[in-house]
């Protein structure tokens, strides 16, 4: 079949990739795609807000199936004017997608369907939220409404620094939008993790664990970011709590949404705090996780086409999906000022090609006067791969240590609490 990736960062070069070695794909297409996923995939400059367009090359060309990657195009609506269309969509369709696209949506439905989260408060009135905020005490997390690029949480640890954040979203309009309304919760303390899965409206089949890095610095210090770093599978998650988890979260919010008249298809993704009651969500998103993708999918033994095609159709068995055996853990290389402020057009040095054991996916680049260069933000997500996880950090860093460019930033601490688990 043919299969049509939607957007060109780090997770759509990563599922082009891995759709491209799919036995049931013939060929893929990018829209728009990048320079560096020509090499497996035919890119198609169009705008992907062109629901008319977007839909016109679908159906002249013969799409069989399109993949959406990012969250714009899914709260967007994307994914229904293709269904529209006649051609089957792995990704949520705009109503399912507030899953992600808003907070208030979230929180409100796992609230109402007992789904273990934090006790939390909305607020769209500064007065009111300081009210809370010196009610409930801190450390305490304030949240965007909407979408902010992974940048709309502020884990403040004083009182003051959590009234600043509130009148940073609500009064100086930070986040456009997306902070019109925030999310105050309780603080959760424990360690995170990741747990994606493929969902076809009813069968929930989990992926393998992961564990990002989103703040900038080495610590878990600084400003959040969109993730500098992942690693799978993740021992935090042992077989029991990804059980719990796999009961208590993902197939409760499957059943809610289809009880709610939004089935959801796509990739479901749960941010998971393990806190002493057990795992409790962050957040969902609505796709895949960027930079979890990268390291997940590599690991995935089995035919990416196949299930993502029975997830649009609704037959998906457990059995479609499968995992090797080994490490996968991959370093962001960030462009100079990021996340505040990103730099672009600095060149990127070093061989960018893949080995048997390092893949190197590109999420901010462009192509100019024959080489890549950065484009803003998150740069490169460099891969290592290994029999286990000391021998994928080592591969991957190993290779990190060969690519430059002006002002990189990357943290060196990548998969350093997995030890703790695994002694």
């Amino acid at each position: 079949m043919k299969v049509c990736v939607i957007g060109g960062g780090g997770r759509e070069h990563t599922l082009a990739w891995k759709l491209a070695q799919s036995d049931s794909v013939e060929k893929v297409y990018a829209i728009p795609g990048s320079k560096a996923m020509e090499d497996v995939a035919e890119c198609i400059a169009i705008d992907w807000q062109d629901f008319g367009a977007v839909t016109e090359f679908l159906t002249k060309d013969n799409i069989d199936l399109v993949a959406i990657g990012p969250e714009a195009p899914l709260v967007a609506g994307l994914a229904d004017a293709v269904r529209e269309a006649g051609i089957a969509v792995f990704g949520p369709s705009k109503a399912t997608a507030q899953l992600e696209g808003s907070k208030v949506f979230a929180k409100d439905l796992m609230k109402k369907y007992n789904i273990p989260t934090a006790a939390y408060g909305v607020f769209d009135d500064v007065a009111k939220a300081e009210a809370f905020i010196d009610e409930t005490g801190a450390p305490i997390v304030i949240k965007a409404d909407g979408l902010a690029a992974g940048k709309g949480v502020v884990v403040a640890m004083t009182v003051e620094e959590a009234k600043a954040a509130v009148v940073d979203m609500l009064s100086a309009n930070r986040f456009g939008d997306a902070g019109h309304t925030v999310v105050i919760e309780e603080f959760m303390s424990g360690e995170e993790a990741s747990l994606l899965a493929f969902v076809d409206g009813t069968t929930v089949v989990p992926m393998i664990a992961s564990q990002d890095h989103k703040r900038i610095f080495d610590g878990d210090k600084g400003p959040n970011t969109g993730g500098m770093g992942t690693y799978a599978p993740a021992p935090v998650m042992t077989d029991a709590l990804l059980k719990e988890a796999y009961d208590k979260v993902l197939v409760p919010m499957v059943a809610a949404m289809k009880k709610e008249g939004m089935p959801y298809v796509g990739c479901l993704y749960a941010g998971l705090m393990i806190t002493p009651q057990g795992p409790k969500v962050v957040e969902f998103n609505a796709r895949f996780g960027d930079p979890e993708t990268q390291v997940v999918l590599p690991l995935l033994d089995g035919d990416l086409g196949e299930i993502m095609m029975a997830c649009a159709k609704g037959t998906l068995t457990e059995d479609m999906v499968a995992w090797k055996k080994g490490s996968a853990a991959c370093v962001i290389l960030a462009s100079a000022g990021y996340p505040e402020t990103s730099h672009k057009d600095d060149v990127i040095d070093g061989d960018l090609s893949f080995t048997d054991n390092t893949l190197i996916f590109h999420s901010g680049t462009a192509y100019k006067d024959g080489h890549f260069v950065t484009a803003g933000g998150r740069v490169l997500g460099i891969v290592g791969l290994g029999a286990d996880l000391q021998v994928a950090l080592d591969v991957a860093y190993e290779r990190v240590a060969k690519v430059g460019f002006e002002g990189r930033q990357y943290r060196k601490d990548i998969g350093q609490k997995a030890f703790a688990h695994l002694r």
